[in-house]
């Protein structure tokens, strides 16, 4: 089966004044269609670099991605909402650029607001919700590009241990029902093996794929399961094992 997303030796340099960053290292990795896989390292380590890449914002230094010609839709950890639009007009406004007619505009945008359970509150705007409610938002607006590939940049990190849970149960129910591939990064060890499919670890600065971990538990999971915890357990020391790498 062709991969929903292939990256083939791609390495990544930033230029600033007279000193030079390296982000990523020659990492190659394909993404199955229809999988979830979780992204995880230290801080620096180049995950939202290779995001920002498999969505095109930037130019590759070296190396290659394909995505095959399959849509592709990024959600960032803020929700970035234009707080002058109602709810649902953030949810309609790539449809707009994209000149879908208003009112199927409006119907889609219902039909996604009614799939992260908020249809009630298309007439709001954005400083009338929580944290939660606005990611959730984002969410629907992303998937309102009719992506076929959801890239998601922690975005549940700015969020308590109690609404991240309820997030994580909608968001796979979401994945589950359209089948969507999901590059999800996140620094949350727990977070990667309750959702994942698979958990890719990128090493410190800069970024090479060090390990994968395919995640057999059976879905739906629990984040206080016993597998959870032991596979919890087992990623964060070879986490460890790459932070203190970095530290010496």
């Amino acid at each position: 089966m062709q991969p929903a997303i292939q990256i083939r030796d791609v390495s990544q340099t930033y230029h600033g004044g007279h000193s030079a960053i390296q982000a990523l290292d020659r990492v190659s990795l394909d993404v199955a269609p229809g999988e979830f896989v979780c992204l995880l390292g230290a801080s620096g380590c180049g995950k939202s670099t290779l995001l920002n890449l498999i969505v095109g914002l930037y130019e590759i230094t070296s190396g290659t991605i394909d995505v095959g010609g399959r849509r592709v839709a990024l959600v960032f950890q803020e929700p970035a909402l234009f707080p002058w639009l109602t709810v649902q007009k953030n949810v309609e406004l790539g449809m707009r650029f994209r000149g879908v007619p208003a009112a199927e505009r409006r119907q889609k945008a219902l039909e996604l607001l009614r799939l992260v359970h908020l249809d009630t509150f298309a007439e709001r705007r954005p400083h009338e919700l929580s944290g939660g409610m606005r990611q959730r938002v984002a969410i629907a607006r992303a998937l309102a590009q009719e992506a076929d590939v959801l890239l998601m940049d922690e975005p549940f990190g700015a969020l308590d241990a109690m609404t991240r849970d309820v997030l994580h149960d909608e968001l796979e129910a979401i994945w589950s029902r359209t089948a969507m591939t999901i590059v999800f990064v996140t620094h949350n060890v727990r977070e990667a093996v309750r959702l994942g499919d698979r958990v890719v670890l990128l090493s410190s600065r800069p970024g090479r794929v060090v390990a994968e971990f395919p995640i057999g538990i059976p879905r739906p999971r629990s984040a206080d399961s016993l597998a959870v915890a032991e596979s919890t357990a087992e990623i964060t020391e070879r986490l460890r094992e790459e932070v203190r790498r970095h530290g010496r």
